[in-house]
């Protein structure tokens, strides 16, 4: 097992120090003058899942890079989910709709060419209604929920402007109605560049 973590992180070790001796106009064009629509970023992500739990999620971004070290722009967050409860004779006795709807800033520092660091404040609407079937009752609740989501990733460029991106992140502001929970974020996508 040693053997094998040595070897994930010697290919990851001579990965970047292949990338860092690459052109570096496939993650940031430097501008001849002013706005350089090449630097624009964009990416974000989309999931879907049908079924007893049905889950949508589309959250957008948009971006800019800025320099070889900083870039920044903004976030949607669009979720969507339900869920049902059964009970013992396999009949529906609950269903969980939950919506999303906010979004923030995000920016980033690229201490590495390909390992950066990321703080994305954002805030959220939450909308959340339980309908229970026996006997028939039924909740609703509205609120919302600020977050700050801090950590850090990897961009693996593949080619002209565009990456794939490996992001940790966690909600350090904890508050009592985050989305988040008191765990890690780990996402995963692709960031194109224009």
């Amino acid at each position: 097992m040693k053997r094998i973590f040595s070897a994930v992180i010697l290919l990851v070790l001579a990965q970047s120090a292949f990338a860092q001796e690459m052109n570096e106009a496939q993650t940031y064009q430097e501008p001849e003058k002013g706005f350089n629509p090449r630097n624009i970023i964009v990416g974000g992500a989309l999931g879907v899942a049908f079924g007893d739990y049905t889950f949508v999620n589309i959250s957008p971004m948009i971006g800019y890079r800025f320099s070889p070290k900083i870039a920044a722009g903004v976030n949607i967050n669009a979720q969507y989910s339900s869920g049902k409860s059964y009970g013992y004779n396999n009949n529906v006795i609950a269903r969980n709709n939950y919506t999303m709807f906010g979004g923030g800033l995000w920016g980033r520092f690229y201490p590495f060419e390909q390992f950066f660091i990321h703080a994305q404040p954002e805030y959220n609407a939450i909308s959340a209604k339980i309908t229970e079937y026996e006997p028939r009752r039924e909740y609703k609740e509205r609120y919302g929920a600020p977050s700050l989501l801090l950590g850090g990733g990897y961009s693996q460029p593949v080619g002209g402007n565009s990456a794939i991106t490996l992001m940790i992140l966690y909600d350090v502001l904890q508050d009592k109605n985050t989305p988040y929970l008191n765990r890690p974020i780990i996402s995963g996508g692709v960031n194109i560049g224009l």
